[in-house]
């Protein structure tokens, strides 16, 4: 059987998902904070410069590598969701998308990825060893410039923030190629891994307006299940003819023996040999078995329920948000949570 039959389901499965009601890109937001984000930019630019040729070259190679800026964006919608008029939050995004592109850079060594966003990963082209110290380099950079917010709470956030992160691409490695991960054990790693930056993103533009604990709690919550819900997703997409537009191949996750919430469900709920063939695969790695794969992952329902998963996720992070005042800022966080659950891209 090809890969070509499940595929298409899965497709218009996604695509069944959406309707026309599901807001499709998220320009809307980014318009919102467009002149932030520039401000964002600039500093990120300024703040990346080293009198090291490589770290420069590195460096700029994997930030301007075509992300969307996700956990800069909603740092900027929180702070002015609360009606923020300084420019800490500048502070605070660039400083953001420093640890997650710090993030990037190991990972990418760590599963020795030879692709992301489309593009040839650093330590495919620079080697392992640059891509780790100049990883390095940017984590000690954003810790530089969270001095220079004066905030010992921003401090105890991101020192927090960077430790967590660290456990979950720990747990991460531990449980690759391992068939027996159980879904509560998936659901932690994504949520240290993942969403604890997302949530850290959010609950600082709290912070920055000095808002009472309570609603500090809310937007912490809220990213926690914002990027549950977009790690859910691409889970969802890894297995779809989405993943091209992902800059992925399909498959990807599954080659580097990751067991994902798809394939925990589908050895939960499909045949012996569905369940063999899924345990063979994470063991070993590689694309070898994916038509059989996607074929067992079909049959037990597992697209859907992930997908339903993710959408629990957004309906959270949306029910945070809404107790929250109303604003444009406001409107904008609650559609980036329906795109997370929605979106093919």
């Amino acid at each position: 059987m090809t890969a070509s039959a499940p595929l298409s389901s899965i497709r218009s499965f996604c695509l069944i998902l959406i309707g026309f009601e599901i807001p499709l890109d998220i320009q809307s937001a980014y318009d919102l904070v467009a002149d932030d984000m520039q401000a964002v930019d600039a500093l990120i630019q300024q703040r990346l410069h080293s009198d090291v040729v490589l770290i420069n070259q590195l460096g700029h190679y994997i930030i301007n590598s075509g992300g969307k800026r996700l956990r800069p964006m909603v740092v900027l919608l929180s702070a002015r969701a609360f009606g923020y008029q300084g420019s800490y939050h500048i502070d605070i995004a660039a400083i953001i998308e420093f640890i997650h592109t710090a993030t990037l850079l190991h990972d990418d060594v760590v599963d020795s990825s030879d692709l992301r966003r489309g593009r040839k990963t650093a330590n495919n082209i620079w080697g392992s060893e640059a891509s780790v110290l100049v990883g390095d380099f940017l984590y000690s950079r954003a810790f530089e410039m969270m001095v220079g917010v004066d905030s010992m709470r921003v401090m105890e956030i991101l020192a927090r923030t960077t430790n967590t992160i660290a456990e979950g691409e720990v747990m991460q490695l531990l449980n690759c190629h391992e068939p027996d991960t159980t879904e509560e054990c998936y659901l932690e790693i994504i949520r240290s891994k993942t969403a604890k930056l997302f949530e850290a993103a959010t609950q600082l533009g709290a912070v920055l307006c000095h808002r009472p604990s309570a609603e500090e709690k809310l937007m912490a919550a809220y990213g926690m299940h914002l990027g549950t819900a977009f790690q859910l997703t691409d889970d969802v997409l890894d297995y779809s003819s989405f993943s091209e537009d992902l800059g992925k191949n399909i498959g990807d996750d599954l080659a580097e023996g990751k067991p994902t919430l798809p394939l925990i469900y589908a050895m939960s709920k499909g045949s012996t040999s569905h369940v063999k063939v899924i345990r063979n695969a994470i063991e070993s790695g590689g694309r070898e078995n994916l038509a059989e794969v996607i074929e067992a992952i079909e049959s037990s329902g597992a697209i859907a329920y992930t997908a339903e998963a993710a959408r629990r996720e957004a309906d959270k992070a949306m029910q945070a948000v809404k107790n929250i005042p109303a604003s444009p800022y406001q409107e904008a966080l609650l559609n980036l949570a329906k795109f997370a659950a929605y979106r093919t891209y």
